[in-house]
């Protein structure tokens, strides 16, 4: 089934549940107020849901338009966004480009960071900030929302606890990382609101592209309204979601609905870093990547950040073409203080 938050005037939203080519919703109000509450009780409302989600495919139930504009993020706040970088290709790389060694731990355990979790931007809100010189990016992600997982879960366990996927724009501030991380003490100004996609799906959705830990699918992203990134979700997975969950829940128990993020999707190239789409390779799902690409091929970055105006797309279609979480399309907007 797929559900999505719409703007209700309250901050939280309303559920209601989309169907499966994303054109009609229907009201879930009657089982669950709210996404975090559908997770609070998930064994016991998952089967209405359900239920009401057959009967909306057979328009068996009154429905009405759904407009991804309307939507909020799936959990407009979360008790707990935790970002992985299970694509490690993507952390060497960036690591490069800030001239950052790369432990060779990080190939055999997950980095992980935990995020701002009480803002989350709306799919089609504006990415506002107050300076260009931030250096703003984009980071085209897939994640999980968990129900309750126990302390110290081992992989089966954490796998049993996801609920529900969708997308992400993890924005980040590439300008700001190196003064913060050089603090020793992690991203926090750097790490500004992160936007889901319009429509977050339970794991059977995805049918076979869905092994149980990852999504194998591209990404698509696009910048400007040109092919950016094609990065196939299910290559170059160092770490799954599963472990991923087992990896957040290992010191503390996680509460139903947190986010669990795979970091940015990124795939190596005949064991190398890859190319652009315009060059027939599968591109980058954010720009510190080709702009380390262009360091590494001519000592210097070509690409610049993203700067007012620019618009970032993140969609995922399935193997028949069709949009399966809606689309994140966020434009960047110069914060004027009012």
């Amino acid at each position: 089934m797929k559900l999505a938050t719409l703007r209700d005037g309250n901050r939280d939203g309303k559920l209601v549940l989309v169907n499966r080519s994303l054109t009609r919703c229907t009201d879930a109000a009657h089982i669950a107020p709210t996404l975090q509450a559908a997770l609070d009780a998930w064994d016991k409302v998952a089967p209405k849901l359900a239920t009401l989600a057959e009967s909306l495919e057979h328009d068996a139930v009154p429905s009405f338009r759904f407009h991804e504009h309307d939507a909020l993020s799936p959990l407009p706040r979360a008790y707990q966004w935790a970002d992985g970088s299970a694509y490690v290709n993507h952390v060497e790389l960036v690591r490069k480009a800030r001239n950052a060694e790369m432990p060779a731990s990080f190939w055999t355990d997950p980095l992980m960071y935990q995020g701002g979790s009480d803002s989350f931007l709306a799919p089609r809100d504006p990415i506002v900030m107050a300076d260009e010189a931030y250096g703003i990016d984009m980071e085209g992600e897939v994640a999980v929302i968990t129900g309750d997982v126990p302390m110290g879960a081992t992989r089966e366990e954490a796998a049993a606890a996801i609920r529900l996927v969708m997308l992400v724009n993890d924005v980040s501030l590439r300008g700001l990382i190196p003064a913060e991380l050089g603090k020793g003490f992690g991203f926090f100004q750097s790490k500004p609101s992160s936007a889901f996609s319009p429509v977050t799906v339970t794991p059977e959705e995805l049918g076979d592209a869905w092994d149980g830990g990852k999504v194998s699918l591209p990404l698509h992203v696009d910048l400007n309204g040109k092919p950016f990134g094609r990065a196939e979700a299910g290559v170059d997975m160092t770490f799954d979601f599963p472990t991923l969950v087992a990896h957040a829940a290992k010191t503390r128990p996680l509460s139903a609905g947190t986010i669990v993020g795979s970091g940015t999707v990124s795939n190596k190239l005949d064991g190398g870093p890859g190319k652009p789409v315009a060059e027939g390779g599968v591109g980058y799902s954010c720009i510190a990547e080709i702009r380390m690409i262009e360091t590494i091929e001519s000592g210097a970055p070509k690409t610049p950040f993203m700067r007012f105006g620019d618009t970032v797309r993140v969609e995922m279609l399935d193997r028949e073409g069709h949009s399966i979480f809606g689309a994140i399309e966020q434009t960047v907007e110069k914060y004027e203080k009012g």
